[in-house]
């Protein structure tokens, strides 16, 4: 898998996975003066509070974006774990999770797994298998 794209701010670094991204658009709603498409470079960390840029960050499903403060906790897992099969097929996961592929093992605290096996990234769902009908 590729390496995210880190985008550095002040108080708050902010990377960002593509092949993992199913554009649920969580970050655009959340916080447009921070992510925006039409901008370049498309994230801006120093846009808003770092807190809430975790926040918003936090709030993506795939685990596509991701957060680091340079004094803080690292993200913490939602506690209990949760799985969820959303209506296009994915397996949501959010918690403390220990994801092992054929390459490498990866703690996460949010994925989006594929539900149907037609996924190019394994285990990771890219919406190139049956759900990317929906």
């Amino acid at each position: 898998m590729s390496q995210p794209k880190e985008y550095e701010g002040r108080r708050v670094t902010v990377s960002f996975q593509p092949v993992r991204c199913l554009h649920a658009a969580e970050c655009l709603r959340g916080l447009p003066q921070v992510f925006d498409l039409d901008e370049r470079p498309w994230v801006r960390p120093d846009g808003a509070a770092a807190e809430r840029v975790a926040e918003v960050v936090r709030r993506c499903p795939s685990g596509a974006l991701q957060y680091r403060l340079p004094d803080g906790p690292a993200e913490t897992p939602d506690r209990p774990t949760t799985v969820t099969r959303t209506a296009t097929g994915q397996l949501v996961m959010r918690g403390d999770l220990d994801i092992r592929t054929a390459y490498d093992g990866r703690r996460e605290t949010r994925v989006a797994l594929c539900g149907c096996g037609a996924s190019g990234h394994q285990p990771y769902c890219d919406h190139s298998g049956p759900c990317a009908a929906h």
